[in-house]
């Protein structure tokens, strides 16, 4: 199960987070600051994926945007990787060659698309073109109305 996931760039600042697990306000600040030292600390010879409390952070670097996830210590590493990978590239084709201003200045279809892709933790959809298309048709129901 997915507990959370960020994105965050290499300043630290991030850019989206989604917690599938309650946590407080404070502990999800210390949590992000916490991530992006792992992440950004750990050099590029190791694996994509880190033992963290009693969880598994698995992440991957696209330009200067860290993708990470949280999850549990028996879910499949390489799974999660494809995951952060169809990730990306669902958003690649939605904004055409997407870029960290594209994320912050429509966070809001960033948030539409990874519902679509993800709920509760769990990847429910895994077909790029179904995605793209229901975000398409949510597109023109938003002009319409």
């Amino acid at each position: 199960m997915i507990r959370f996931l960020l994105l965050q760039n290499r300043q630290g600042k991030t850019r989206l987070s989604k917690w599938y697990v309650p946590y407080e306000d404070a502990e999800k600040q210390s949590i992000q600051v916490e991530c992006h030292k792992i992440v950004t600390q750990r050099e590029a010879k190791f694996t994509n994926f880190v033992e963290w409390r009693n969880h598994k952070l698995v992440y991957r670097r696209y330009a200067g945007l860290f993708f990470t996830l949280c999850v549990d210590v028996n879910d499949n590493e390489l799974a999660c990787l494809e995951a952060i990978h169809l990730f990306v590239e669902i958003l690649d084709q939605y904004f055409g060659n997407v870029c960290e201003l594209d994320l912050v200045f429509n966070f809001h279809k960033v948030f539409v698309i990874l519902d679509e892709y993800m709920l509760s933790g769990e990847v429910m959809e895994t077909s790029k073109p179904l995605i793209l298309s229901r975000i398409h048709t949510i597109d023109r129901l938003l002009e319409n109305s």
